[in-house]
């Protein structure tokens, strides 16, 4: 009996052209890829790589503004200082707090409104552009907005909820830490949620119907079919809006600095380099505290990378 097989040394061959046409192809996307964004690139270094760079040699010096024929080299002295000192980590805490509870919130709340756009088929165009609304807002304006609600004299916050134990008309919200907070974060979550619904929802636009379809002919309950088809298949959306929102929130400043000024304990990163390089104009603290920021966020979004392992690129060739 006479058998055809596929010959060994022809079907690896066809193997290793197919791997290096795709092979061919992929450096084709990549130059395309670069000629396309290389110009943008290019003026983003340019803009931004001279900033940091000074800043990063300003923070070597013990330099103040108003005395700037005193200016001294210190080396690494800013940094040692900032890191020994409480007020410094009171601030890291407090970003920490605040990036935390606000992103957490925001990607449930989030993720519920994706769930919410995504099914609704008739005003999905009005749905959205209504959740859209706090985004579209200026954060000053958000800010004071959720800073005149919850004051004694003008605020109404106190009013709507005297029914609840430990409220009433004299409840200063922003007498102590912890009440601050609260109300920075409320207005944190109110404004951003929107932002990550829109990423979540361009994740879910991603899952495949018929997978979902097919989970439940087996069975599967609403929530198997939720942690076990849509979430590992939004995994790269859920990875860009947790990392476009952290390090958002970690650079917290303008709700903190007009509903408490860093009262209270409740300084932010972001409040405390602004108060040494602007109110006390000293640039050489204030660009060691730039510095250090920086570093936290390339920390964070670095973390965010490897932890997740989310090939952006889909596996291509």
């Amino acid at each position: 009996m006479s058998v055809t097989q596929t010959d060994p040394p022809a079907q690896a061959s066809s193997k290793k052209k197919k791997k290096q046409v795709m092979t061919d192809r992929a450096k084709a996307e990549r130059s395309l890829g670069w000629r396309l964004a290389g110009p943008a690139f290019v003026v983003m270094v340019a803009v931004t790589g001279y900033p940091i760079l000074q800043a990063i040699w300003n923070s070597f010096f013990n330099y103040r503004l108003t005395d700037p024929t005193n200016k001294k080299f210190t080396f690494l002295n800013n940094y040692i200082v900032a890191l020994s000192d409480g007020v410094f980590w009171q601030a890291t805490w407090v970003t920490v707090l605040i990036t935390i509870i606000t992103v957490a919130v925001e990607l449930v709340l989030g993720f519920i409104i994706a769930l919410v756009m995504h099914k609704i088929v008739i005003p999905r165009r009005s749905l959205r552009t209504i959740v859209l609304i706090p985004y579209s807002i200026i954060t000053v304006v958000s800010a004071f907005s959720w800073f005149y609600a919850f004051r004694t004299d003008t605020g109404y916050i106190n009013q709507w909820f005297a029914w609840l134990p430990g409220i009433d008309a004299s409840t200063d919200w922003f007498g102590g830490f912890w009440g601050s907070i609260l109300v920075i974060c409320l207005s944190e979550i109110w404004k951003t949620t929107p932002f990550m619904s829109l990423l979540l929802l361009a994740g879910l636009a991603q899952v495949d119907a018929s997978m979902e379809e097919a989970a439940e002919v087996d069975g599967a309950t609403w929530w198997q079919r939720l942690t076990r088809v849509i979430l590992p298949n939004m995994k790269a959306a859920i990875m860009v809006a947790l990392l476009f929102r952290t390090l958002d929130a970690f650079r917290i400043f303008d709700n903190i600095f007009i509903m408490t000024g860093g009262a209270n304990g409740t300084s932010s990163l972001s409040l405390l380099t602004y108060n040494q390089a602007i109110d006390r104009v000293e640039i050489g603290m204030g660009s060691a505290l730039a510095v250090l920021l920086f570093l936290f966020v390339l920390v964070i979004a670095a973390a965010f990378v490897r932890g997740f392992k989310v090939d952006l690129t889909g596996g291509r060739n």
